[in-house]
């Protein structure tokens, strides 16, 4: 192939929550980050994910070190710090390893908790921002597009999924553990997101009253109210009701802490020793962690879920298992049709080879007609035409069914034998209306599309 596949990136497994929340990527930081990386020499497409447990960059390239010299440059100015802090943290991915590890983490398997949902539609979302930001292209819509059907199948095909584990199903049942029974306990849950919702959703199965407090989205905290049956409160009101909860859930998607150290101190101080459990699983985080110094807090963020998500990492793993074969298959299915990339071009050439030469022997022999008319001309071109078809044939259809490593050894052999240099600048830019897959020639139709 003329371009590699390249994923860069930093999740839960390499990185403790305080580099995550540096690391992450807010859509319009993620705008920045794709747009700088698409200007730099080599890099042709790109789609970013940032979640609570990831940041990551998919790229496609045609100087993967290039590449990856510019991504972890860009990754480090946004998290203001020396690129040579990230190394050993970051992972870098190619190809094949790219690829599967999309897949993986579309259908929940490389999540904190296995096989949560709630990762689909993050990666969609990162895909739809790269669309809109034009940043995408042939090989990244293909690869997101497969990549959320790989998911789909997981969640269809087995029962990963099915008891809805999440985040925040496990920040509840930390808190449960922590206070015992909820059902007395007044819940402040700040922000108004799919987060807060779920939070919302599993507090409401233990019958717990829940308090919504939202700052830019209050219209969105008025509904969770009336659905869940608690009550909605401007972002204004968070110190009064601070005083109030025993517990507080914040999962806002704001870029700075929104509850600090001398906040919290100046509520803790006016609760006459009436503990409070905060709950952070916001990244970046919403709470300043020192407040894990005051007396009368406890505080969890997402590094300690993911502790206490580790004491149960075998409770999915028979459906994990199969989950990882459907992964692979979708995998494979992408590499045939990426390795089919490199054959179109070449096809057309020889195409156009056989075409050359049918032309060159009709001129060639023109003056040796005693006497031929045009229907007989035509019978004749369409004759030499069908020969050429025929001779090619065979050659064509054995390059499209070999296996990647033959296929390579099939294009040499015929770039070499026939003096072919496939016209244009590959695939990426000139896919061949004739030959190219039909899913090349309409995302990048799509991508071109004025706005």
């Amino acid at each position: 192939m003329s371009a590699t596949l390249l994923a860069l990136g930093v999740s839960h497994k390499t990185a403790p929550v305080a580099l995550r929340e540096r690391l992450a990527l807010p859509e319009g930081r993620a705008a920045g980050v794709l747009s700088e990386l698409v200007t730099q020499a080599g890099v042709r497409e790109g789609v970013a994910i940032s979640t609570c447990n990831r940041t990551e960059l998919y790229m496609v390239t045609a100087d993967a070190v290039e590449a990856e010299s510019a991504a972890l440059g860009a990754l480090a100015r946004q998290a203001d710090m020396p690129p040579t802090e990230l190394l050993g943290r970051l992972y870098a991915l190619r190809d094949d390893e790219a690829v599967r590890h999309l897949f993986a983490v579309a259908g929940g398997l490389d999540s904190m908790i296995v096989g949560e949902a709630e990762v689909q539609g993050q990666v969609k979302r990162a895909y739809e921002l790269a669309l809109v930001e034009g940043v995408t292209g042939p090989i990244s819509n293909r690869l997101f597009r497969d990549a959320l059907a790989a998911g789909k199948r997981v969640r269809t095909e087995t029962a990963i999924g099915r008891s809805r584990v999440s985040v925040s199903s496990v920040a509840v049942e930390l808190a449960r553990a922590t206070l015992g029974e909820l059902q007395a306990r007044r819940v402040l849950i700040v922000g108004a997101g799919e987060n807060g919702e779920l939070t919302a959703q599993a507090l409401h199965q233990r019958g717990v009253e829940t308090v919504f407090v939202a700052n830019r989205r209050y219209d969105r905290a008025i509904g969770l109210a009336q659905r869940f049956g608690g009550i909605a409160v401007r972002f204004d009101d968070l110190p009064a009701q601070l005083l109030e909860a025993d517990i507080v859930v914040t999962c806002t998607s704001s870029p700075h802490q929104i509850l600090g150290r001398d906040e919290l101190a100046v509520v803790l101080a006016q609760r006459e020793s009436r503990p409070l459990l905060a709950i952070d699983i916001a990244v970046p985080r919403d709470i300043e962690p020192s407040v894990r110094d005051l007396p009368g807090i406890t505080l969890y963020d997402m590094d300690d879920l993911q502790r206490e998500v580790a004491r149960n990492l075998s409770v999915r793993e028979a459906e994990a298992t199969r989950a990882r074969t459907i992964v692979d298959e979708e995998a494979e299915r992408f590499g045939r049709w990426l390795d089919s990339l490199d054959v179109v071009p070449t096809i057309a050439a020889l195409r156009e080879r056989g075409e050359a030469i049918v032309q060159q022997v009709l001129r060639e022999n023109e003056s040796r007609w005693v006497a031929l008319s045009d229907e007989d001309r035509s019978r004749v071109e369409v004759l030499a035409r069908a020969v050429v078809n025929r001779l090619l044939h065979e050659p064509t259809l054995r390059l499209k069914e070999s296996a990647h490593a033959e296929s390579y050894v099939h294009l040499q052999a015929l770039r070499e034998l026939f003096g072919l240099e496939p016209s244009g600048s590959g695939w990426l830019e000139q896919p061949d209306e004739e030959t190219a897959p039909a899913e090349v020639t309409s995302l990048e139709a799509h991508r071109r599309r004025p706005a």
